[in-house]
């Protein structure tokens, strides 16, 4: 099995790790159907406690085209975590094209200082056996 790329960035004090995997099995190349899975690693790595609020993406396919999907939390949760605690979740994303990529912003507050700051998702390959080469 090929290694699955990680992409990893800290923002203030918040490290976000992201892997995706191609979902093979819920795509069909010949309706332009491509799915991926993709699993987040939320951890604090700084010295307050944070809560992620809201999270804003954008998804973009091979064509250029960028959908941008904003909401509430992650997988219907808005994490508390201290410091030291991490969360992860998998979630996933339809394209129409082989491949694109995605990149994202976490809404977040200091819950005791009740300062939000954003905290940035590392842009990452969605990569497939169908397509030529890799765009990230």
């Amino acid at each position: 099995m090929a290694q699955v790329p990680e992409y990893t960035l800290i923002t203030s004090g918040v490290r976000v790790t992201v892997r995706a995997f191609f979902l093979a099995d819920q795509s069909d190349a010949e309706e332009s159907r491509f799915v991926w899975a993709y699993r987040i690693t939320i951890a604090n790595v700084g010295r307050q406690t944070v809560q992620l609020l809201r999270r804003s993406w954008d998804v973009t396919d091979a064509r250029g085209f960028t959908q941008k999907v904003h909401g509430p939390g992650v997988v219907g949760e808005q994490p508390t975590l201290e410091p030291g605690e991490s969360f992860e979740y998998t979630s996933g994303t339809p394209l129409e094209t082989p491949s694109g990529f995605m990149v994202g912003t976490y809404h977040m507050v200091a819950t005791g200082s009740g300062e939000e700051f954003d905290v940035a998702i590392p842009a990452f390959s969605l990569d497939s056996p169908h397509q030529g080469g890799r765009l990230h």
